[in-house]
């Protein structure tokens, strides 16, 4: 396989990495907003995992060699949610916060058996039509207590149930 873009890595490349050092990742809890900046819902994908596992899961992925993290973050909300999404990506790029994703259970709420991740977070509001794409099977919009409802966050692997409860928290949802 050849590849012509630097911030690639090729499967064994990745492999590799991941087992060395921690791999800078964005991830974007997509929401919608109504005329005073309420958040009304939530957009959580449908996903079928390697394993065969159907979960809900945010807006997620790696930061690329030499990629800006605005750039990062609207690369994989058009991945995910479409071309016409048309998410407003926050003026300033501070995360409501920093999750690290560990191999070992325990370390943090957070846990990706492949890797140690670091994960900028944010929360980020659509506007436009969005048609789940790549990986995904299905978005579905949520008001912000059926999201954070433990049927909801039980569906949610890795610790990224608890990431939503923070964004919720972060703009006022959940006291």
């Amino acid at each position: 396989m050849t590849e012509t873009s630097p911030g690639w890595l090729t499967p064994d490349e990745l492999g590799l990495a991941r087992a060395r050092m921690p791999i800078l990742y964005v991830e974007a809890v997509p929401v919608r907003v109504d005329d005073s900046g309420e958040v009304t819902h939530v957009g959580l994908l449908l996903r079928i995992g390697p394993d065969g596992t159907v979960s809900r899961t945010l807006v997620s992925g790696r930061v690329l060699h030499h990629e800006r993290i605005r750039d990062a973050l609207l690369r994989h909300l058009e991945k995910d949610l479409g071309p016409v999404a048309l998410p407003r990506i926050p003026t300033s790029l501070q995360p409501f916060t920093v999750a690290e994703y560990f191999p070992t259970h325990g370390i943090t709420p957070y846990h990706d058996p492949r890797q140690h991740a670091v994960s900028l977070a944010y929360v980020v509001p659509v506007t436009g039509d969005c048609q789940p794409r790549q990986d995904a099977l299905d978005l579905v919009w949520f008001t912000p207590q059926e999201a954070s409802s433990p049927l909801v966050q039980q569906e949610m692997p890795g610790g990224q149930g608890a990431l939503l409860k923070q964004a919720l928290a972060h703009v006022g949802c959940l006291s």
